[in-house]
């Protein structure tokens, strides 16, 4: 490790706090309905939009209204994806003249993309035409964001509302959060990226003769537009299969920075606007404080691990650290530190290949994703995944002082605790016993290219990231035959609504209770002591619920390797 490489470090996290008030004092007037500075040119449009969906931003919806809402436009979303990658050789915009795509690779990309997942079993640029690209996952892009934020925005409410039946409006929600968040900030990150080199074209690939005479085809495309969305929407995905490793994605330092900034944008900016509903700032800077500390922990171990490197490697005499897998142009502390973000959050893209990290270095990684991506998380998803863990959190707390467990006034009874333990219990449900039959299974393990606990970590990974709606892969696992197709998928459809439904369950719930007055037995749930409790609730679910899984994959490997042996 190195002075240099935490500086860096530190940087970025200085920037993505002076970013939170600002972003989510903005978002709050945006969810409120009241005037920005966008409104004289977006409300004629988003008026349009509400006679399109026919409503408008005066009708609220119930739990059960709003969560039909957004099952309807999820599925609808899953069909228009699938059947545009189906009759792709013969729709426009395929100057390349890409094939259709095959049925179980389509329903697995439908599903990755609808459920902010971006699990790519193919090669972008070799794969999908521009319409696909533009008209399908990029659009894809734009609302499985911004439904996020919705479900996030209405559970907000339900805390912060004193009393009464509605939660708001998933359509005037989605829209709210595409047109004056998502869309607005995409238009300045697409023009810098330009700016910077990612290229934005819709004419053909280039044809380039190299210096020793032979033809190369060089993939280009709509890519900047792209790359603003799937970062800023935690998407994740890749136009090119290298992901940010390319350099056509990620020309330099600046535009690492400004990818990894967009990331946690978000995310991080509704925990302010959570703080600003409620009345009370300091609710929101106590859960970015839980985020924080877990955040900061997880780049230190990954960082430590990656700058160790492999103790066979300093045999030789070489203790420059684990470079294997990672751009020389960032090196050992960027990657480190992008490797925790991307799935701190639920974005997957990577600049660097998790596979090819130490042992302990992508442990990291994948316990980031198994405790639910709750550390900054994807948009929206991150933060009612979260508030999750905090009815679980005061629940206990409750129960230690012999009193009934409430939070902001809204007391937690036991169908709250139900759904939130329904909704936590989903992901080992699809991760686990998934990747249980996977490693039995003939066919599914013939797609390993690793032996010993590094294969089974490959195969832990790759369910990990489809049901944590992440994305990325760990290397080394052929993810493209029907099993992991249609059993990702299904991974994918579990880890994104069955957490969703009981959320707004819970929402529906609790806005019909009043809130109660704070007293003197009330448990302060703004301070270092709540910040503390939920941590270690937290890690102690997490580490309950996967460690006998971890322990066969990387803890094992780690071992193995201080002893000498390597995968």
């Amino acid at each position: 490790m190195t002075l240099n490489g935490w500086l860096q470090i530190l940087l970025y996290c200085g920037i993505v706090l002076v970013l939170v008030k600002p972003l989510g004092g903005y978002m709050t007037r945006v969810f409120n309905g009241e005037r920005t500075f966008l409104s004289p040119v977006l409300v004629p449009i988003e008026r349009g939009l509400y006679g399109i969906a026919g409503t408008s931003d005066r009708e609220e919806q119930h739990w059960t209204s709003y969560a039909f809402s957004m099952l309807l436009f999820n599925f609808l979303g899953v069909l228009m994806l699938y059947g545009l990658m189906r009759l792709q050789a013969g729709l426009p915009y395929n100057p390349a003249g890409m094939a259709s795509v095959p049925p179980d690779l389509s329903f697995n990309t439908a599903v990755s993309f609808v459920t902010n997942t971006n699990w790519q079993n193919y090669s972008g640029e070799g794969t999908m035409s521009y319409l696909t690209q533009m008209a399908g996952l990029t659009v894809q892009n734009f609302v499985s964001a911004s439904t996020g934020i919705a479900i996030a925005v209405g559970l907000i409410r339900a805390f912060a509302r004193a009393s009464g039946k509605a939660i708001g409006n998933f359509w005037v929600d989605m829209i709210r959060g595409t047109l004056y968040v998502l869309l607005p900030l995409c238009i300045v990150l697409t023009l810098i990226y330009v700016y910077l080199g990612v290229p934005q074209t819709l004419g053909p690939y280039v044809e380039a003769t190299t210096l020793e005479g032979a033809k190369q085809t060089i993939a280009v495309g709509p890519v900047a537009s792209q790359l603003a969305i799937k970062m800023l929407g935690t998407n994740g995905g890749g136009f090119f299969n290298a992901n940010s490793a390319h350099p056509f994605e990620n020309p330099d330092a600046i535009s690492n920075l400004v990818q990894m900034l967009s990331i946690f944008a978000i995310g991080a900016a509704l925990t302010n606007v959570f703080g600003r509903m409620v009345g009370n700032q300091r609710q929101g800077w106590a859960i970015l404080a839980t985020m924080g500390i877990l955040f900061v922990v997880g780049v230190g171990i990954t960082y430590w691990a990656e700058a160790a490197g492999n103790p066979l490697m300093h045999a030789f005499g070489l203790n420059g650290g684990n470079m294997e897998g990672k751009e020389v142009r960032f090196g050992i502390s960027l990657s480190s530190l992008f490797a925790v973000i991307t799935t701190a959050a639920s974005c997957g893209a990577v600049n660097a290949m998790h596979g090819s990290f130490t042992a302990l270095g992508g442990l990291v990684p994948l316990v980031n994703m198994q405790l639910g991506e709750i550390i900054v998380g994807g948009v929206g998803a991150g933060f009612y995944g979260i508030l999750l863990f905090i009815i679980v959190a005061v629940f206990v707390a409750g129960l230690m002082v012999g009193r009934t467990p409430e939070y902001l006034g809204k007391k937690i009874e036991a169908k709250e605790m139900k759904m939130a333990v329904l909704a936590i219990l989903c992901l080992p449900l699809a991760m686990l016993v998934f990747t249980a039959i996977a490693t039995v299974l003939p066919s599914a393990v013939a797609s390993v290219d690793t032996t010993g606990p590094h294969g089974f970590s490959e195969i832990l990974y790759a369910y990990t990231s489809a049901a944590a709606n992440n994305g990325s892969a760990f290397g080394g696992l052929t993810g493209n035959t029907p099993w992991y197709n249609i059993t990702l998928g299904i991974g994918m459809l579990m880890g994104r609504f069955l957490v969703i439904i009981p959320a707004l369950a819970i929402a529906g719930s609790l806005v019909t209770k009043k809130t109660v007055p704070a007293s003197a037995g009330t448990f302060p749930t703004d301070g270092l002591l709540f910040v503390g409790l939920l941590t270690g609730t937290i890690l102690i679910v997490g580490g309950l619920t996967f460690f006998p899984a971890l322990a066969l994959g990387p803890v094992v490997e780690h071992l193995m390797m201080i002893t000498g042996q390597a995968f």
